[in-house]
């Protein structure tokens, strides 16, 4: 009886000791956490068209010109430049694009529509790399105005698939077909 209760006693002490030290291999939440879109949206619909993973900058107090620089090639969120991915052939804002993986770029403009660029870049930090010869295609995005601020850099599809952009009070449209 005794070598059973400290058989226990050590089982419980070696326990409680590992589980500790395991969980401190994790890291904290991400200021900019990833995060992805997909068309159709539900979730009981497998058969998807097209689905974007991208990164959250938040504003927290500064400027959209400071985080997403006009005229600069941006990486269309944080961290990570965005990937898109479509599986099947599309009409990307006007322009015949193949199924498969892109990065996605963008670059600001203070007025008229911003530049949405499909890149055959892969596995792409910031935009600190990009380079215009990896373009498969650059397509105007149409810029509108929100009423409320988009305090976090957001990405959805429309129901006719119309991939939306959004940042502080501006939202950058692309039509997919």
């Amino acid at each position: 009886m005794k070598k059973s209760i400290l058989s226990i006693a050590i089982f419980a002490i070696t326990l409680i000791s590992s589980t500790g030290t395991n969980a401190q291999d994790f890291k904290g939440l991400d200021k900019s956490p990833m995060d992805g879109a997909a068309y159709p949206s539900s979730y009981k619909i497998s058969d998807k068209v097209v689905k974007v993973t991208y990164g959250r900058p938040q504003l927290n107090g500064r400027e959209l010109s400071k985080l997403a620089p006009v005229d600069e090639v941006w990486r269309t969120g944080a961290n990570e430049a965005s990937e898109i991915t479509f599986y099947k052939d599309v009409v990307f804002g006007g322009k015949a694009v193949k199924a498969g993986t892109y990065t996605l770029f963008t670059i600001p403009k203070t007025e008229g529509d911003w530049v949405v660029i499909l890149s055959t870049a892969k596995n792409v930090w910031g935009s600190y790399f990009y380079k215009e010869d990896q373009d498969v295609v650059r397509v105007p995005g149409t810029v509108s105005t929100s009423d409320k601020n988009i305090e976090a850099f957001s990405m959805m599809f429309a129901d006719d698939m119309t991939l939306k952009m959004g940042w502080a009070n501006t939202i950058v449209s692309v039509s997919i077909k």
